[in-house]
């Protein structure tokens, strides 16, 4: 695959904004930090607008002593059971629980079981982080 150089031109203070953020975040040049804005703005298309298969992280956070909520959280995920891969259940504290659950599909559906996991009544916190399965980024 060939490498194309072009050029771009940015007001002073954000390209000095956009040095200090790749700096912190240890990219080695310019140009990694620009493909993965660009490999990013691809995901998100894709997640908005494909119909391809995309896979993501439902993250939930909840008290273990809500009642009926681990039993409830439970069987929602037997009945996604196609779309959820895995599920890590942690114990935050005696009474908080984190799980993360990975899930492979559509995009409108992987919305919907993180929507229905979200919304369970008890979960204190969710969210659901999106990715690509890498098949369309170069």
């Amino acid at each position: 695959m060939a490498t194309i150089r072009f050029g771009i031109s940015l007001e002073n203070a954000l390209l000095e904004g956009f040095d200090n953020l790749i700096k912190k975040k240890g990219y080695s040049n310019r140009s990694e930090a620009i493909r993965d804005l660009i490999r990013d703005s691809l995901v998100m298309e894709e997640w908005e607008f494909s119909a391809a298969e995309t896979v993501g992280t439902i993250t939930i956070v909840y008290s273990h002593e809500t009642r009926e909520l681990t039993d409830t959280l439970t069987d929602l995920q037997h009945h996604y059971h196609s779309s959820i891969i895995s599920a890590m259940h942690i114990h935050l504290d005696e009474h908080n629980c984190l799980e993360v659950i990975v899930v492979k599909g559509k995009a409108k559906d992987i919305k919907a079981i993180a929507d229905r996991l979200i919304g369970t009544k008890g979960v204190k916190h969710g969210k659901l982080t999106v990715t690509t399965t890498g098949k369309r980024l170069k």
